[in-house]
């Protein structure tokens, strides 16, 4: 799981160790055929299309995907909503508890 890194934090050194590992996901290569390309099909599957077929390919899987979101996001923002109000309410009664305590503290010493 990416964990997300606030580069402002970042001393120097921190900054470029992190560039420098970023720069090692790239590899260099050269396509001898580009007129004919192998393209994941998923599930450790590759099928060899021509470059125009591919790119049909990945463009109705752009609009499946697309698609696919639009459908999730009302979902997704209303589980957002829903775990906002949760930690709202647990903040009231942490709070509260919080109050209770020191209240009742208050009164034993009195």
């Amino acid at each position: 799981m990416a964990q997300s890194v606030n580069i402002t934090e970042l001393s120097l050194p921190q900054l470029e160790l992190l560039k420098n590992q970023l720069d090692q996901m790239y590899v260099p290569g050269k396509l001898h055929d580009v007129e004919h390309v192998l393209i994941d099909v998923g599930t450790g599957y590759y099928v060899e299309k021509s470059a125009d077929d591919a790119k049909d390919f990945f463009k109705r899987k752009i609009d499946f995907l697309t698609k696919q979101m639009e459908k999730i996001q009302p979902a997704l923002q209303e589980k957002h909503a829903m775990k906002q109000a949760i930690m709202e309410m647990m903040s009231q009664k942490i709070q509260q508890l919080t109050a209770l305590g020191a209240s009742q503290a208050a009164a034993a010493k009195a």
